[in-house]
């Protein structure tokens, strides 16, 4: 069983290249690649935004039974291709095209989004017959895809195209649930048995997130300690004790990232390529960074952030630590966009500290790889973090995290002071600004007063694995688990 290839039908609200606001979009346009690179039969399936214009052929199309509409789906086709070794590879990428859901700009933050996702969710089940695949697993990602585990055990199973199909369902970010108006849930077609408290009624709404959490076969999230920390009220997001309920099938892996996308070998984005043999050449990316952000050509720390601008983000911490951080010769570099309130904060320290502060408010993907590059720490105080892809990227680009430790930051940094051996970062564990600056402090001395231990730091991250390879294993390990599972139940 355990050697068996399988059939994962990879189901994602955002696909990097095609769609992307954060990290979900990163691991669904890499995880699949890993998959298939194995020998596994995946495919990719996602609405079709109007923002999508990559070339593709039309499949099928059928009809959505709404409650009392029925809504036209069509169903279109690309594909993925990558590199695995140096065989040029593909798998299918298959697009839930609607005029009435989806020919409308941005991706979310419409005022019809629980009815949008229902319609994928229902779409993606009804596709499968007819596009002749029937997978082993289907992974869900996100509260977006929920209502497929639901629709599988409430309806499909009870067919026999569908009877041996088992689900993974994966947390991204707990925050972010899906809770709609009880109202929705006419558009399932299924009566209303399935909306009550053990099911997905959530504190008198239908709750997407809960019904992937009670109705999939196993549950992970994207790094163990996150699994743990949302069994408890600060992190649960009062789902904690529904979390609990189901532990046994709760897992928790860390994200890996794309060495196609992240590598400083050959990133086209960079001004000098380096690997761990001429990391010396890091300090190039770091002058061009000073260069593009109007900094002053200086060799002195610089600090770089690239992040979502948001208070999950611990922004707050830097906003209270600035003028002590300042009092040292540093450099902070910040690239992000979000909430109006941060930008503008970041904006303001930028004009109160001309030549050491640079802020890009704004999403800019190739000055992004350039900090990463550049920057010599990169900093994520974060107040809840469930992976975090940053520090993982920053660390691909011997760029030193400064973090703090919950979550997967916890998971992948090791204060370097608290174990010299396996230690590749900085951290500190109580949410606090005082505690974020004295961490920095840190950093900053090790960086000045000892430069070859700095440097050696730098070549040992630069060596590390931060590739899907083990990850996807773990991966695999969980489709058999729900494989079993569902074969036992049956």
């Amino acid at each position: 069983m355990i050697d068996k290839k399988l059939k994962i039908l990879f189901v994602s609200a955002e696909v990097s290249p095609y769609a992307k606001t954060g990290g979900l979009a990163d691991v669904a346009g890499s995880l699949p690649k890993a998959l298939s690179a194995a020998g596994n039969d995946v495919r990719v399936v996602m609405p079709r935004y109007k923002s999508i214009q990559s070339k593709m052929s039309y499949v099928t199309d059928f009809s959505v039974q709404m409650d009392n509409a029925k809504e036209t789906c069509i169903v279109r086709e690309t594909e993925m291709e990558y590199n695995s070794g140096n065989i040029a590879k593909s798998l299918p990428v298959y697009f839930i095209d609607s005029y009435h859901y989806y020919d409308r700009e941005g991706i979310y933050c419409h005022f019809d989004d629980g009815d949008r996702f229902i319609f994928f969710c229902k779409a993606v089940l009804e596709m499968l017959p007819k596009i002749n695949f029937q997978p082993d697993v289907i992974h869900c990602n996100d509260w977006h895809t929920g209502p497929i585990c639901m629709l599988l055990a409430e309806h499909y199973h009870k067919q026999s195209f569908y009877a041996n199909i088992s689900t993974v369902y994966t947390i991204h970010n707990l925050e972010y649930q899906g809770n709609f108006s009880p109202d929705i849930v006419r558009l399932f077609n299924l009566g209303y048995d399935f909306f009550n408290p053990d099911k997905t009624e959530f504190y008198g709404q239908f709750s997407f997130m809960k019904a992937g959490i009670v109705y999939s076969d196993i549950i992970n999230t994207v790094s163990e300690m996150y699994a743990k920390e949302i069994q408890t009220p600060q992190y649960g997001e009062k789902m904690e004790g529904l979390l609990s309920k189901r532990a046994h099938d709760l897992f928790g892996i860390v994200n890996g990232i794309s060495y196609e996308q992240f590598d400083p070998e050959t990133d086209q984005w960079i001004v000098k390529n380096y690997n761990a043999d001429s990391y010396k050449d890091k300090k190039e990316n770091k002058q061009a960074v000073q260069k593009e952000m109007g900094l002053p050509l200086k060799a002195v720390p610089m600090i770089g952030l690239v992040s979502r601008l948001s208070g999950q983000k611990g922004l707050n911490l830097i906003l209270e630590q600035i003028d002590n951080l300042m009092k040292y010769d540093v450099q902070f570099v910040l690239l992000g966009t979000g909430d109006e309130y941060y930008e503008n904060e970041f904006k303001n320290i930028e004009g109160r500290y001309p030549g050491k502060v640079a802020v890009y408010t704004g999403f800019n993907a190739t000055l992004a790889q350039r900090i990463y590059a550049g920057a010599d720490m990169f900093l994520m105080p974060s107040r809840f973090e469930p992976c975090g892809l940053g520090q993982i990227i920053s660390l691909r680009y011997g760029t030193i995290p400064v973090v703090r430790a919950t979550g997967g930051l916890a998971e992948t940094v090791i204060d370097y002071d608290f174990d010299k051996v396996k230690g590749n970062g900085f951290s500190f564990e109580e949410f606090s600004s005082e505690e974020m600056l004295k961490t920095i402090e840190r950093a900053l001395r090790f960086y000045t007063k000892d430069s070859e231990a700095w440097e050696n730091l730098v070549v040992r991250v630069l060596q590390m694995d931060y590739s899907w390879n083990i990850p996807a294993k773990k991966y695999m390990d969980l489709y058999y688990l729900a494989i079993g599972k569902r074969r036992s139940v049956k």
